[in-house]
């Protein structure tokens, strides 16, 4: 079956139309009874196969790279998840990109050598096995104590954790792209929230920016929220710090 690359929609249901036309039709020689007409079965048949993982990896990375700045690198591209590579908890300059869709890997492509700041980027295919096999290994690493991630690398990943004046407002750090609100509310299921205390924040062009801001009922569920610091959301694991009302709405004004 010739399959575009989408995950659901026409092509797909097309595809099962086909094949079970394909099935009707015998896969011998014969005479329908009764007639002298021949059946002659297809040359080939239409086998649904599932589209490739759509992962490219990136290497040769500022090593103050952010998501942000791999999501510029890919401008126009649907990034959902950005998983950069350690080793020894160092930054190795390499990552992994996961787009939208199958077809966005050969756009991608194009982007190989190209500048990010004053370093050019090479960009070559991946598989899903390798993408997986990282994701073990950073999370392996971090509940070893390894510190990590995004922003920032040159700092402390605790700073602004400790002291900390707690006023009810978290900022969370490493959300996947696609992580929605009810994401964020299943991730401090342990919490009363509501879709209006969750922010997720935005860049200047509407694009998700990897942070996002929560709202908690009172400064003592932030404090205790803290101890989701670090734990994982799907495959990423989120950075939590204490905030505050004024940087949330800063935040907030700032992707509109």
């Amino acid at each position: 079956m010739f399959y575009r690359g989408y995950p659901d929609g026409e092509d797909r249901e097309m595809g099962a139309k086909r094949q079970r036309l394909v099935d009707q039709v015998p896969s011998f020689y014969g005479t329908s009874p009764g007639s002298s007409f021949m059946y002659n079965p297809p040359p080939y048949g239409y086998v649904a196969q599932p589209p490739p993982f759509p992962v490219v990896r990136l290497r040769g990375l500022p090593f103050d790279c952010t998501e942000t700045d791999v999501a510029e690198f890919f401008h126009g591209l649907d990034i959902v998840d950005v998983l950069f590579v350690h080793k020894g908890g160092k930054f190795t300059g390499e990552a992994f990109c996961v787009l939208g869709y199958p077809l966005q890997v050969d756009f991608a492509l194009q982007k190989n050598r190209q500048n990010m700041g004053r370093r050019y980027v090479e960009v070559f295919r991946s598989k899903r096995h390798d993408y997986y096999k990282a994701i073990a290994n950073e999370v392996s690493d971090a509940r070893g104590g390894s510190p990590r991630r995004n922003a920032g690398r040159t700092k402390s990943l605790d700073e602004g954790k400790d002291p900390a004046e707690y006023t009810g407002v978290l900022r969370l750090r490493g959300l996947p792209f696609s992580a929605g609100k009810d994401d964020v509310m299943e991730f401090f299921k342990d919490f009363v929230l509501s879709e209006d205390s969750i922010h997720i924040t935005m860049n200047s062009e509407g694009r998700p920016t990897g942070e996002a801001f929560v709202d908690f009922a009172s400064a003592e569920d932030s404090k205790a929220a803290m101890t989701k610091d670090r734990m994982t959301l799907g495959s990423r694991y989120i950075e939590l710090f204490p905030s505050s009302v004024e940087e949330l709405e800063e935040a907030v004004t700032r992707g509109r």
